[in-house]
């Protein structure tokens, strides 16, 4: 297997050598993580770019006068500076500094031996460029152990799954299905008339819904949510658990749920646990105007096709319910 971390400064230095000369600034993650991280980055340029600057930008501290502020907070972006923000770490539970809102670069650095990019400006990059990749590098490492870490959310799945309104005989997609926990409740709700189908972006991920025995009530495909390979019209139910916060694009991805929905059909877009509390989970706070915040999703889903008839976000679980509009 490539190594992670050659994979991700060779994209970042692909895309980025172009806009030479330029300052990257590194910030976040472990004490030295950022010198190191940023001492690869460096060594990926070609050359004929080193009229860059590479800076690892450790223990500024903020306006706030918190010592555990971003970096970033005290470096006003420029045309001529970069800022990668990694996210990880014993300084990211201090979630007062504003260093990862304000970075063109986000890579998640929880496992040094695995860096993912999380975000890149669309400005820097087309999505298309380091989506796809990169998504299932993220959940690839996570696949194996999944079930075993977030086991006890199977209670709040099946509620999910029972209020979604899956009947006997539909047709339903769990999209971003991941390993297929929601598959055999859908499956039972839809009876032997109906059909399930759990789509997931990453390999590996189906691989563990098959071992799990989840491929033995539902079809599991490989498929991206924002291009799903399913026809117009085909979905009574759509079931999206964890999904819609990481699209690149939200409201193109709530668009493409729609047009693969009914008129009259439903979306549940599902958390098991409250905003408020994966943030926690994630070493960070909600800032006003997130994908799944009322004011915002309300609009996405408006704008996408969907009218949204229910929002509830409580410390166990997050649910929004939407039917699409006919038209």
């Amino acid at each position: 297997m490539p190594e992670r971390i050659t994979e991700v400064t060779a994209l970042l230095a692909e895309v980025l050598a172009p806009r030479a000369p330029l300052t990257v600034i590194v910030d976040g993650g472990d004490p030295g993580a950022a010198a190191t991280f940023a001492a690869r980055l460096a060594a990926a340029f070609p050359a004929t770019a080193r009229a860059w600057n590479v800076d690892a930008v450790l223990g500024l501290i903020g306006p706030g006068g918190g010592m555990f502020d971003s970096a970033l907070n005290v470096l006003e972006p420029a045309t001529d500076q970069i800022l990668v923000f990694l996210r990880g770490g014993p300084r990211h539970r201090f979630a007062e500094g504003d260093g990862e809102r304000r970075a063109q670069v986000v890579i998640d650095h929880r496992d040094p031996d695995w860096p993912v990019i999380r975000h890149l400006h669309p400005g820097l990059a087309d999505v298309d460029r380091w989506y796809r990749s990169e998504s299932q590098a993220f959940f690839a490492a996570r696949a194996a152990e999944w079930d075993s870490r977030f086991g006890d959310d199977m209670p709040r799945y099946l509620d999910a799954v029972r209020r979604a309104g899956a009947g006997p005989g539909h047709v339903v997609l769990d999209v971003g299905s991941g390993t297929g926990r929601a598959l055999p409740a859908l499956a039972a709700a839809v009876g032997p008339t109906g059909r399930v189908l759990g789509l997931d972006l990453t390999p590996d991920m189906l691989t563990a819904a098959r071992n799990a025995g989840r491929g033995d009530c539902a079809d599991l495909v490989l498929g991206d949510a924002r291009h799903l390979p399913i026809a117009d019209a085909t979905a009574d139910v759509v079931f999206a658990a964890g999904l819609v916060h990481h699209l690149p694009d939200p409201v193109a991805g709530l668009r493409e749920l729609a047009r693969v929905t009914r008129p009259g059909g439903t979306l549940t877009i599902f958390q098991p646990l409250g905003r408020t509390q994966l943030a926690a989970r994630h070493g960070r706070v909600l800032r006003p105007g997130e994908p799944l915040s009322e004011e915002r999703l309300g609009p996405m889903l408006a704008a996408s096709g969907w009218t949204m008839t229910a929002y509830e976000d409580v410390p166990d679980c997050f649910l929004a319910l939407a039917t699409r509009r006919t038209a």
